[in-house]
């Protein structure tokens, strides 16, 4: 029984070594060690977090604004095609979005 187990230590040793291995390539993957890194650091994590928050923010913005552009100008023109009922409330959200930019 004993040379049993013998035999079976060196097959188990080199499969645990196989798994330490994979194990080791999926921590490298992951960067652990960076985000260790970063969270010894709180001021760092704190100037990534915020930088990004700020180019988020400056991209919402530049983009809701060239949205809400090309609404007001597919308005303006359904406003011409001269539909009806439709031409008439897009011609009321003209006016009021005109007005309001001309108070300010």
């Amino acid at each position: 029984m004993v040379r049993l187990a013998e035999k079976n230590q060196p097959e188990e040793i080199s499969y645990l070594g196989k798994k330490i291995d994979e194990l080791g390539i999926a921590l490298e993957k992951m960067k652990l060690a960076e985000y260790v890194e970063l969270l010894n650091r709180p001021s760092r994590l704190f100037y990534i977090n915020f930088f990004a928050g700020v180019a988020r923010g400056l991209g919402m913005a530049v983009g809701f604004t060239i949205l809400g552009a090309l609404l007001i100008y597919t308005l303006q023109r359904l406003q011409l095609l001269n539909i009806p009922f439709i031409g008439e409330i897009i011609a009321e959200i003209v006016k009021i979005v005109q007005g309001n930019l001309k108070v300010k």
